[in-house]
Formats: C-alpha cells, sequence, structure tokens
C-alpha cells in the first residue's frame, strides 16, 4: 500500500474534523447534506471504498474514482442502507443504523414485522430471531414457535411469539447460526470469516421498533425506506383484521410521526400492498417501491412487457429487483444493462436495486453468490474491487436511482465522485 493510500485512508476516518469547513454543493436537494440543526454533515465512508478503489486494474474508472479520494463526501440518496450496516454490524440494530448514517446513506432501511401484541418492529423476518437475536439464550427461547433444545428440530423464533416489552429486552447479534451447537451460546455463532463480530458488545436492548426508527431518521435528516414484510397469514388476521389493515398500521405510523411523505420509500414484494398505498394514501405511494419478486431458478420469470405496462398503469412508479438481473456480459467481457433492464426503463419506470457487499468476494466472483450470477464464469467480476464496474453500468447505463448496500460507504463514495 503506498503512502498517498494510506494517508488518505486515515483522513476518510478522520473526517469529522473538516466538518461545517465549506457550504453544501448547490445540487443539494431536501437539505439531504444538512443534519437536523441545520449544520452541514460530512459522511466519513471509512477506508474501505479507498481499499477497493486501489485494488482495481488500470482503466478510466479507476482514475476516476482515484481523483475523489480527497473528498469531501456528502450523504447521497443514491446510497441507500440496507438493513443498517450489517457487513459488519449487526442488522437492525441502533448501532447498525448509526453506522449507516455516519457513511452518508441519503436513505435507511427498516424491514417492518410485528410482535403479538400488534407493535411494528425492524426486523428483515418475522420469523428470523433465532438467527439474529440471542432469543434462544434467554427465557423468551420457551415461548419461541419451535424453542432450540439440544439435538432437537431447528428452532424458530418470531417476532410474533413475544410482545413488544418482550422484544425489547434481546439483543441484536450478526445472521448467523451453527445447527449442530450442543449449547444456546453456541448455537449463536457461526459469523463468516468475511463479516466480524467485531461490533456486537452492546448490551441487550439495541433492537429496534419502526417508532424508534423514525425518530432516528428524523433527528438525522435523511429519509427512510421501510419494506412492509410478508408474515404468517393467519397472526396478521388476528392481530391487525388483514393484510390491507396490518398495510394501513405502517403508514399511519408515518403520519402520526408527522413524516414527509417524500421522505418515504414504503416498499413490500406483495404487489397487492402497492396497489393498497396507490389507491388509498397517494402521497406515500409517488415513492413506493415494488420490489421484484423474480427468482427464474426457484419459478419466478421476469415481468413480461405486457405485465410492465400493465403495472405502469395501475401506477406503481418505481421498480426495484435484484441487481443481477438488471446486467449481462456481452462476447467482449463487458458487462452491459440486461435485456430485462431495458425493458423496464422502456416501460416508464424508476429502478432502485440492491445489494451490494452483501456476498464474500475475497476469493472472487464467479460461483460466489446470486448478486453476481450475471456472470458465473467470473469473465467481469473477477475480485471484490470489479464491484465498481457493475455499480457504474448500473449508476450511467441502466440508470438507477439508488443501490442498497450492506456497506453504504461504497457507495457514497461513488456517488459523490459521479455527482449523484
Amino acid at each position: 500500500m503506498h503512502a498517498r493510500f494510506q494517508f488518505l485512508g486515515l483522513t476518510a476516518l478522520c473526517a469529522a474534523s473538516a466538518l461545517f469547513a465549506t457550504p453544501a454543493p448547490a445540487h443539494d436537494r431536501d437539505d439531504d447534506h444538512r443534519q437536523h440543526d441545520g449544520r452541514r454533515f460530512d459522511a466519513q465512508v471509512g477506508v474501505r471504498p479507498f481499499y477497493l478503489v486501489e485494488g482495481m486494474d488500470d482503466s478510466a474508472l479507476k482514475t476516476k474514482l482515484q481523483q475523489c479520494e480527497s473528498g469531501p463526501f456528502y450523504r447521497s440518496k443514491f446510497s441507500v442502507s440496507h438493513r443498517g450496516a450489517p457487513l459488519e454490524f449487526p442488522e437492525h440494530s441502533h448501532e447498525s443504523y448509526e453506522a449507516a448514517y455516519r457513511m452518508g446513506a441519503g436513505i435507511i432501511e427498516c424491514d417492518v414485522t410485528f410482535t403479538k401484541d400488534g407493535e411494528l418492529v425492524c426486523r428483515h423476518s418475522e420469523c428470523d430471531l433465532h438467527t439474529t437475536t440471542n432469543i434462544v439464550n434467554t427465557p423468551l427461547n420457551n415461548a419461541c414457535t419451535v424453542p432450540w433444545t439440544a439435538g432437537g428440530p431447528a428452532p424458530k423464533c418470531c417476532t410474533s411469539d413475544i410482545t413488544l416489552a418482550e422484544y425489547k429486552t434481546l439483543k441484536a447479534k450478526m445472521d448467523a447460526s451453527v445447527p449442530s451447537a450442543t449449547t444456546a451460546a453456541g448455537y449463536l455463532g457461526g459469523t463468516p470469516a468475511w463479516r466480524t463480530d467485531l461490533y456486537t458488545g452492546r448490551p441487550a436492548g439495541n433492537v429496534v421498533t419502526l417508532k424508534e426508527h423514525i425518530e432516528m431518521i428524523k433527528k438525522w435528516g435523511t429519509a427512510q425506506t421501510p419494506e412492509l414484510k410478508g408474515g404468517d397469514a393467519t397472526r396478521i388476521q388476528a392481530i391487525f383484521g388483514g393484510q390491507e389493515q396490518y398495510a394501513q398500521k405502517m403508514i399511519d405510523t408515518y403520519k402520526a410521526a408527522g413524516v414527509d411523505p417524500r421522505k418515504v420509500y414504503a416498499q413490500s414484494f406483495n404487489i397487492d400492498d402497492i396497489l393498497y398505498w396507490i389507491k388509498n394514501e397517494p402521497a406515500f405511494a409517488k415513492n413506493a417501491v415494488y420490489l421484484d419478486p423474480i427468482d427464474p431458478a426457484n419459478g419466478v420469470p421476469r415481468m413480461s412487457v405486457e405485465r410492465l405496462a400493465e403495472l405502469k398503469k395501475a401506477g406503481v412508479q418505481i421498480i426495484s429487483p435484484s441487481y443481477n438481473y438488471l446486467l449481462d456480459v456481452d462476447a467482449n467481457g463487458n458487462i452491459v444493462p440486461s435485456q430485462y433492464a431495458k425493458d423496464i426503463k422502456a416501460a416508464g419506470f424508476r429502478i432502485i436495486t440492491w445489494s451490494f457487499e452483501r456476498v464474500d468476494l475475497t476469493k472472487g466472483a464467479a460461483g460466489k453468490g446470486s448478486y453476481y450470477s450475471f456472470d458465473p464464469t467470473g469473465k467481469a467480476i473477477k475480485k471484490d474491487a470489479d464491484m465498481f464496474k457493475a455499480l457504474d453500468v448500473l449508476a450511467k447505463q441502466v440508470q438507477v436511482e439508488g443501490i442498497f448496500s450492506d456497506w453504504p460507504g461504497t457507495i457514497t463514495y461513488y456517488a459523490n465522485c459521479m455527482g449523484l
């Protein structure tokens, strides 16, 4: 590592020392670069983007990215936080959200599910507590749909198994488990080597409710993207009275908190949720995101041109597929927009996509996860630094307006460098 890289990496870590040094740039919209008290916010992208840029092969893109190394870096709505910053922080925890904010994410996600007493909380799934919290090593294990037992069946612990007060006693952890473990404490391990448990030392109670998430984001002045998660239909019926009432409660929570609908990107994989918001909550529907469930390997094909036209006519504004379906590799090994990406754009949709920094690229991309399945033999994405090549095509050719990432600093760096 040469001296310039070492110096600039340290500069990025110490970006807070330059706070308030210069006025926000002219393209500042909706006060995106301002804190709640009106002062300018400088993002601290950390050393990772510099490491990735340094590892790129020589190219015009690398040269451009190197020219941005001195910053400063600002918050950008192009940089969307996926579950906080779960590359290194437990997802949907206070600490994970704070890390995403400091790295300049302009939109921060809460996956919305529900407790036994009908409160909305931030978890990726109704039933993931056994791998994302310490529940199996607490007395609440007994409340789980399927409690953990040594040598027993796979546990299943749901937010809907417990009350809000019980939920708030839990401690978030990295999403992992050791199914063969003989103790509950052992079951809580298994964090992949390319992630870390370094930032899991906070006490219990760092899990977050939707109301708490909203207040954090309001204080920071960023936009927010709640995803209404699917759940057990019987429990949704019993607790809320049905799916529409569940969808309405999420929006009502934002309305009660006085959040500007322009700063809310409500998401769902369920098209009926999107259509419900279009009909009943038009102010929130303008930025509603239909999460495209495309997954041909599991029997969910891409939407036809005719289906895209139907959704556009119905009022859907934003479609969000996984980015592997938006990219392809041509005969010369260049990353290019896929035909599906072209069809979505031709139908007039805005596009947001997901999720960068979510798979292990330390040994290359070929066969290393669905997000890079557009390049199965590794012709274009040969190493972790090559993710910038895919990012550049998504931004400039597919023209997505935002990209979810498990480490927002990477996307924030690129967005600032390219003036997005």
